[in-house]
């Protein structure tokens, strides 16, 4: 039976999954408007029609000194590197204030693959936060890749990495470092940031401890149809195994500024298609995430393309190195979803209640 987009259409309204090549129709033939339908379809099974979520968040990079070397980052320096730092608790707590100030709760911490730092150095950092700030805050301590970094650096196995992590008060690691999970892909650009397989294996001992953690991709390298169709399979498959394991699916795009791969940005409406086509093919993940820190306005439209929920970003050093540029107007940016015909409410991901914002921002027309 040949593909069209009736045939698809019939699966997803009766909420049957997409195969791969019905994706691969989709992303070469669908008209945008179709995409859209599709998309909102899926999306109406799990969130109001009219209604959109939003984090205010800042990310804190406590390293820049990374050995991974990736073409595409414009953010690490090797070891001994001038420029190279390792952030104090000091600075970091400074950070954290900063936003709980403006109204937020919740911050994300990213370094690299610095063989300075020992699992001791993060167990400190985390029990520090979480004593320092108990519940009123929430805090994603590394990423994927770091942790499997730091526990091959320390010789322990992940699963000791993770329980160390987990006794300090961490909650989340999230899906950082993935990129693209096809592993064509990382040998290109990538190759010493670890295989698709080590990367699944250490997020499966993630959830089988009872941490959170999410899926992450980043699309506009050169990646081809297929490989990004890997990378919806690898999540598709692992939500499956671990009955629900991932909480949120987040999508942004590559910036090719100051680093060794260069290139170009990929068009804002490739953007809102692949969002779209994620919302379709992951159809076990609840929550879609837009990226406002690599599309500002544009990702706040992508809610009107199967996202729900998005993040106003405060800081990231490593997009903002590669040329993304940080809008901490929260009003325009919720002006934004208004103007799609949202109604965005305030998701709390910390335990305790949230200190107030300098204004009311709990629900927008």
């Amino acid at each position: 039976m040949s593909i069209t987009i009736n045939s698809i259409s019939l699966k997803v309204n009766s909420a049957q999954r997409i195969t791969r090549e019905d994706a691969a129709w989709l992303w070469n033939n669908a008209a945008d408007e179709d995409l859209q339908r599709l998309a909102g379809t899926v999306r109406k099974r799990y969130h109001e029609s009219d209604v959109a979520t939003y984090l205010l968040m800042r990310i804190i990079n406590y390293t820049n000194i990374c050995v991974a070397k990736c073409d595409y980052c414009s953010f690490y320096r090797l070891p001994n590197a001038k420029d190279g730092y390792v952030r104090s608790k000091e600075y970091m707590f400074q950070k954290i204030d900063e936003l709980i100030a403006e109204g937020g709760d919740l911050f994300g911490f990213n370094g690299g693959f610095n063989p300075q730092l020992k699992l001791d150095y993060y167990v400190d950092l985390f029990s520090s936060i979480r004593e320092k700030y108990g519940d009123s805050i929430e805090f994603y301590a590394m990423t994927i890749v770091e942790l499997l970094y730091v526990a091959r650096l320390c010789k322990v196995s992940v699963a000791e990495a993770v329980s160390a992590l987990k006794n300090a008060g961490v909650r989340w690691i999230t899906g950082g470092g993935a990129e693209i999970l096809s592993d064509p892909f990382r040998k290109r650009h990538s190759p010493l940031k670890y295989t698709v397989k080590e990367y699944i294996d250490t997020q499966r001992e993630i959830v089988k401890q009872g941490l959170n953690t999410t899926a992450t991709m980043v699309i506009g390298f050169d990646e081809s149809l297929d490989e990004r169709l890997d990378h919806l399979d690898v999540v598709r498959d692992f939500q499956d195994e671990t009955n629900g394991g991932l909480f949120s699916f987040l999508c942004w795009t590559y910036k090719p500024y100051n680093n060794e791969l260069g290139g170009s940005e990929i068009p804002k409406e490739e953007y809102l298609r692949h969002i779209a086509l994620s919302r379709i093919y992951l159809d076990n993940i609840k929550h879609i995430r837009a990226s406002v820190l690599t599309q500002n306005a544009n990702g706040v439209k992508a809610l009107s393309w199967g996202a729900d929920d998005f993040d106003i970003p405060w800081e990231d050093e490593v997009t903002q190195k590669a040329g993304a540029v940080i809008e901490q107007d929260i009003e325009k940016v919720l002006g934004y979803a208004a103007e799609e015909g949202f109604r965005t409410v305030y998701r709390r991901v910390a335990r305790a209640p949230r200190p107030p914002l300098k204004q009311p921002l709990e629900s927008r027309a």
